[in-house]
């Protein structure tokens, strides 16, 4: 691996954490700061999400188009600008357009790192994905352990200043990165997987099942993110404890990160998919609705397991499909920014019309149901 390669999955790592940092934790603040319920944090978390479908496919597009490294640039250049923005704008229709900006930004930085680093001739794609999908996950999970008791030692003022300072960091690294390589070197497309033992119909389809589950594993997430501190509190937890405690679906998907790098058995078998999806969807029932400690640590293990193989499908699958990895991961944060839209606005609509944590999740874990029926409706296609 090339030192270019080494400092930008160091700039993946740090950019997942300063992501997590400021967006996962953006709920406790505007509840803080404004009283925000678990239905406006939903509604907040919705209109992100809406904000990252188109946002994230154009970033794809403009990566492919101009470069991955000047889309790399122009992300972390409006990361920089919004949170700076944020810092000063402290009302909640400032906070409101920060958070979109900002969500903007974000979304020009992922399918350009996604991208950089899947093109290696020195790597085949499953290791460039593991490395790429341990990497930010671990930043995730370590910002989100980390983050309250950050936030309780530094203060509210550090979900914004920290995070731009990460920026402006990573906004050095890709410099240094580009002064590394060669002037005028192009970067050797990664080998491919062999699919010999692979049916074109099972390639496609397995695909697709991918591009279904995974935003609706989204839907999961960012249902359960704006309603954590809903959650921790009627667990009587503090800020600090939340972010410790809830942390360990992030770090049971890390771990699966880790096993599914390096066991590539699940490999285009339908089961293994299903099966997560299946996992999931229990255990977001008890995530979002513990009745003890023992049981929000439990489903989380559950959780961050199945979260962890269904994105890990996506993401290999819709590079191994593609030459054009820039468009195609402009597609795969797409599909997540589906799921990140659909999972609180269904959540806010049904915590509307019943408003109790209970009502206001039913309406998701019903979807998530339909979901499951529908993969295994796609699997079973393919049997006759």
């Amino acid at each position: 691996m090339s030192q270019s390669k080494t400092i930008f999955f160091l700039v993946e790592l740090i950019n997942s954490y300063a992501a997590v940092y400021y967006s996962n934790f953006l709920y406790f603040y505007v509840r803080d700061r404004f009283g925000f319920t678990g239905l406006e944090n939903l509604l907040l978390a919705a209109l992100s999400g809406l904000v990252y479908i188109f946002a994230a496919w154009q970033g794809g597009a403009f990566a492919e188009r101009f470069g991955y490294v000047r889309g790399l640039y122009v992300g972390l250049f409006g990361v920089v600008i919004s949170l700076a923005t944020g810092m000063c704008w402290d009302s909640i229709a400032g906070q409101v357009i920060v958070f979109a900006v900002w969500t903007v930004s974000i979304c020009f930085t992922w399918p350009a790192l996604e991208a950089i680093v899947s093109e290696d001739g020195s790597a085949c794609l499953s290791d460039m994905v593991g490395i790429f999908n341990v990497t930010w996950a671990v930043g995730a999970a370590v910002a989100y352990f980390t983050a309250g008791l950050l936030l309780e030692r530094l203060g509210m003022a550090s979900l914004f200043w920290l995070p731009l300072c990460l920026a402006v960091l990573e906004i050095l690294l890709v410099f240094l990165a580009g002064r590394l390589q060669q002037k005028g070197a192009t970067i050797a497309p990664v080998a491919t997987e062999p699919m010999e033992t692979v049916r074109p119909t099972d390639s496609r389809r397995l695909l697709h099942m991918a591009w279904l589950a995974n935003p609706l594993s989204y839907v999961a997430i960012n249902t359960v993110l704006p309603l954590i501190p809903s959650i921790s509190e009627r667990l009587g937890l503090t800020t600090g404890a939340a972010g410790i405690l809830c942390s360990v679906w992030m770090f049971a998907r890390l771990a699966a990160f880790g096993i599914l790098w390096r066991w590539t058995g699940w490999h285009y078998h339908i089961a293994w998919l299903i099966g997560a999806f299946a996992v999931m969807t229990v255990c977001f029932a008890a995530f979002v609705q513990p009745l003890s400690l023992s049981v929000l640590l439990a489903a989380q293990a559950g959780f961050g397991l199945s979260i962890g193989l269904i994105y890990y499908s996506s993401l290999f699958y819709s590079m191994n499909a593609s030459e054009e990895k820039g468009a195609h991961g402009g597609l795969h944060e797409a599909i997540i920014g589906a799921g990140l839209f659909v999972g609180p606005a269904c959540g806010a609509s049904s915590l509307f019309l019943f408003p109790t944590l209970v009502g206001g999740t039913w309406l998701v874990t019903g979807l998530l149901i339909v979901g499951l029926a529908g993969l295994v409706q796609m699997g079973r296609s393919g049997e006759r």
